[in-house]
This record gives C-alpha cells, structure tokens and sequence, in this order.
C-alpha cells in the first residue's frame, strides 16, 4: 500500500501538481520583510572564511537537474524583488547564455558535478573499491569539465556543488568526494557546498521535498525570524511540473539504470 501511494504521489508531481512559483515568490517577500540579506554562496563561503557573519542571511541555492524553464522564473522572481541566489547546472543542463545572464546580474552560476556517477555508468562499474581506484582517471574529466564550462561562461568558479545520482546512493559514494584539496589549489575552487564548515555555518538548512512533504525538516515559514543564517536548496522540478521534461527525465533514469 505505501509503495502504491509513493508511486502515485510521484506521478502527481511529475505531471499533475499546480505550480508553486506564487509560493516561492512568498518565501522571497516574507524573508525581505523580516529583514533577511540575500547572498550568494560564494559570497557566503568569504564572509565565513573572514568571520562577517552579522546579522539575518539568506543563502537560496538552486540545484538545475533539470528544467531550465522553471530555473529562468526563478531567476525573474528574484530580478523582480532585487535579490541574489546560486545555481548549480550539471553538463546536461548547461545553458551558457542564461549562466552568463545570471552572472551579470550579480548572482552566482556554477557547475553541479557528478563525474563519479557518470563514469560508473559509462563503464559498467558497481563497486565502491573500483570507482576509488580510477579516482586520479575521474579526477581529469571533471578537471576538463570545470575548465570548458569556465572557459564559455568567461568567469571564475569559485564553488561547486555535487550531485546525488542514484549510482552513488547504489556504490555508498559521494561525488564530492572527487575533490580532493590538491585539485581545488590546481583549480581556485573556493569550497564544495555540503563541505562540513559551510553546512555547519548555516543555522538552518532546508530542502525541498517532493510532493506532498515539499521541504525537509520543516517549512522556511517556520524559520524565518528563528534562524539568523537560512540555506534553502530547491529544485526546478519541486516547484512546477513540466510533462515533457519529468517524462524525457523519468525515461532517462529507467535506462540508465536498466544499461547500468
């Protein structure tokens, strides 16, 4: 019964749920009201790094897995009330002109890695203790990776975020666990953003949730004007649903763990 209901609740997100854009757009006005500084997690990392962390801030992380529609009115809700946040694109979301728009305006666009996931399923490998020692192998493509993106967005990245594929929760590995501190020196990588110092920075840390739960722990309601530091992480897909794209999405993920 509960795996019934767990597929019906996913169907209804996919393809049936209203969009929470209105809310979203809530969640920004309530923090304006109450006092909150938007920045971006770059900024984040050196006021934490310097020890500036005076008063309310709002750090609004976007992770793009997918949609970059509903990314861009994101970006329009926060252009409308004078406000920044960070997004994090993996390489089949990259869309270097809207990175490019997202930078100019003073946000923050960078790169959602997951080299480890994608290697294991390029090579067909399924144990932890082989994805580790091809380590230094996986470690030159994301440095390539990292590289091309900097090179067409025409800026530094300064923080990474990375991505949790379902591969990683089958192996036990993390892809943060990919880099390590000499590739950050070799590449001025500031900070990943679940690394321990900036995660315990936070005084509260939420994420969206599918339907019907939407954020974890509790609702960012629920925080504001309780917490002075508030990291929110959010997904396109959690806030509108896009049959098209959570259907090439849905289908992408059956194959790739069929091939896999």
């Amino acid at each position: 019964m509960e795996k019934l209901t767990t597929i019906k609740n996913r169907i209804y997100a996919d393809y049936f749920m209203p969009s929470r854009l209105e809310e979203y757009e809530k969640v920004i006005i309530a923090l304006i009201k109450h006092g909150y500084r938007h920045i971006t997690l770059r900024d984040y990392a050196q006021r934490l790094s310097e020890n500036r962390l005076e008063g309310k801030y709002f750090i609004n992380r976007h992770d793009i897995d997918t949609d970059i529609k509903t990314a861009k009115q994101f970006f329009e809700i926060e252009q409308k009330h004078h406000v920044v946040a960070s997004y994090y694109f993996r390489t089949s979301t990259l869309d270097i002109a809207f990175m490019k728009q997202i930078e100019a305006y003073g946000s923050e666009a960078s790169y959602h890695f997951e080299e480890i996931a994608t290697f294991a399923k390029k090579h067909h490998i399924k144990s932890k203790e082989a994805i580790k020692q091809r380590l230094p192998e996986i470690r030159k493509v994301f440095k390539k990776n990292f590289l091309n993106i900097e090179k067409q967005l025409g800026s530094k990245l300064l923080t990474v975020c990375s991505h949790g594929d379902f591969v990683n929760r089958k192996l036990g590995l993390t892809n943060n666990i990919l880099i390590d501190n000499e590739l950050r020196k070799e590449l001025g990588i500031v900070c990943e953003t679940y690394d321990r110092h900036i995660m315990n920075g936070f005084d509260i840390y939420i994420s969206d949730k599918p339907y019907p739960r939407f954020y974890s722990p509790d609702s960012i309601f629920h925080y504001i004007n309780k917490a002075q530091v508030i990291c929110m992480l959010s997904h396109p897909r959690q806030w509108r649903s896009d049959i098209v794209v959570n259907t090439a999405d849905n289908l992408r993920r059956l194959y790739e763990g069929l091939a896999w």
